[in-house]
């Protein structure tokens, strides 16, 4: 039974995946000793981040707890430039 149309699905699976690949990344870095410059690790973070904040919007509009009206877009960073 779907409780969703297939773009918001499409979307939340997006957003999973997106996510999940920065999170792994982040997981090779801290947790594996994965190599990357000092310099690198604060862009590491913020992109991690980001998709977290998509996929917290997206599962939001899959679960129905918020209209997507009433959500801030994830893009709309004030501090990104």
């Amino acid at each position: 039974m779907a409780l969703s149309d297939e773009t918001t699905r499409n979307a939340y699976l997006a957003a999973w995946n997106d996510w999940q690949k920065q999170l792994d990344h982040i997981h090779r870095v801290f947790l594996q000793d994965e190599a990357i410059r000092p310099d690198q690790i604060k862009g590491l973070l913020n992109r991690e981040a980001r998709k977290k904040a998509v996929y917290d919007e997206a599962r939001e509009r899959l679960l129905g707890i918020r209209d997507a009206e009433t959500l801030p877009a994830a893009e709309s960073n004030p501090f990104k430039d």
